[in-house]
């Protein structure tokens, strides 16, 4: 390389580095700023995610996944200013989601929605809830699925994507729990006489409420019975012990004062001779 040559590189590299560094210093001033904002966020978004009192064990992953979506936004934006073409990788990381999103698209909707249930906490472990058509007490909600005890002491495994987007009935949301009962009286009993017998055996019963006090009204007409609707209030956790104890108690009380439960019987009838 003669003299010439020798001074032409020297320009080019120093038209290169005249070119480039101003970009490369931005680039880099942004990366540390960025990086140091970024640590500030995360802490921030931590405080808040215990200050609402979202489930620990998603508390970790919220930030981490909360950290890496804001990194890989400042590492593409640095990319760019220091004249990196970016748009490729911009496609090919949609591309890529895309593809897993769409091979995972159950599994996604039950995180999702395993998410909004440990974010807005429609419920919590311990409370009984009726979801599509299944009732039970919580005993975990994980990110992809909520597993109840039934009433019948089985296990129910419900996806979370199904049960963040379906009817939920909290019943331990309120204190209180109205108990629905039906009792059936002959037509020729005294409705007035058997509402009084029946709220009398109601407010003995352990665990009925005074207030609001039990209501007895006539529910409807069958074939062969006058049907009352009994309508006791019970704490949410007492509403299986005054349910079961308040039929005992209400069927004591009616045969104790000779007031008939119709139910189906034949009659034998002897022919003479």
């Amino acid at each position: 390389m003669n003299e010439t040559q020798l001074r032409n590189f020297i320009t080019y590299i120093k038209e290169i580095l005249a070119e480039f560094l101003p970009k490369v210093a931005a680039a880099l001033a942004l990366l540390i700023i960025g990086w140091w904002l970024i640590g500030k966020i995360n802490k921030g978004f931590k405080k808040m995610l215990i200050k609402r009192e979202v489930e620990v064990s998603l508390v970790p992953f919220l930030c981490s996944m909360v950290n890496a979506l804001l990194k890989i936004l400042l590492i593409i934006s640095a990319a760019s200013m220091v004249g990196i073409a970016t748009t490729s990788f911009v496609a090919v990381l949609g591309a890529a989601s895309l593809a897993v999103g769409l091979a995972l698209q159950g599994s996604l909707s039950n995180f999702a929605g395993g998410v909004l249930i440990l974010l807005f906490k429609p419920f919590k472990v311990g409370d009984l809830i009726e979801s599509d058509g299944i009732t039970g007490v919580v005993q975990s909600i994980t990110v992809l699925n909520t597993l109840i005890t039934t009433t019948d002491d089985n296990t129910a495994i419900l996806p979370n994507g199904q049960v963040a987007n379906n009817k939920v009935i909290n019943f331990a949301r309120e204190n209180n729990r109205r108990v629905d009962l039906t009792v059936g009286i002959g037509y020729d009993e005294d409705v007035e006489q058997a509402k009084k017998v029946i709220k009398e055996a109601l407010m003995a019963v352990p665990n009925v409420l005074d207030s609001p006090e039990p209501f007895v009204g006539i529910l409807g007409f069958g074939d062969s019975s006058v049907d009352l609707a009994v309508r006791p209030f019970a704490k949410s956790v007492h509403y299986w012990d005054v349910y079961f104890q308040g039929n005992e108690a209400i069927k004591k009380a009616l045969d104790d004062y000779n007031i008939e439960i119709p139910y189906p019987h034949q009659v034998e009838i002897k022919k003479e001779g």
